[in-house]
């Protein structure tokens, strides 16, 4: 949920300037360009932060991203498992525009989904999602250390 806060910015952002960009009046001209163009700017935020260790709300749940042997991962690992991640939302969009859901009904589908593949990861070995497993990546609690001249409290809160 956190992530998806901080993305409301990115997207405002890009999308204010793909509309500059085309002179796009209205929401609904150049829906398909301008969803192409949010795809590839949420990945070159994702393999960017990722490659790097971690996006802005990783850095607030101290949480990692390294490949399997626990060092950083690379670019392309991180492209590959921006590619993998979609496996959350397309098969749910590709049903829901086979069958022509309506909102509801896709809505239903989509959480059905989701659901199902949140809890396969129960059933992997280290608790990791599929994504990541497909992508060589896991996800690791990490604190980074106190500042060397960090002083100490005398009570502890």
């Amino acid at each position: 949920m956190y992530e998806g806060t901080l993305m409301f910015g990115v997207v405002f952002i890009a999308g204010y300037l793909f509309s500059a960009l085309t002179q796009t009046r209205h929401a609904l001209d150049n829906r398909h360009m301008q969803q192409a163009f949010l795809f590839v700017v949420f990945g070159i935020y994702f393999v960017w932060f990722w490659s790097r260790g971690q996006t802005l709300a990783m850095k607030t749940w101290h949480i990692r991203l390294v490949d399997h042997r626990g060092r950083p991962v690379s670019q392309a690992r991180a492209l590959v498992r921006y590619a993998l991640a979609w496996l959350w939302f397309l098969p749910p969009l590709a049903v829901g525009g086979l069958w022509s859901l309506s909102g509801g009904e896709l809505t239903v589908v989509m959480l059905g989904w989701i659901t199902i593949w949140a809890l396969l990861s129960r059933f992997h070995r280290e608790r990791q999602f599929v994504h990541d497993a497909l992508a060589g990546t896991r996800l690791i609690h990490h604190k980074p250390p106190e500042p060397a001249g960090a002083r100490r409290r005398w009570w502890t809160p």
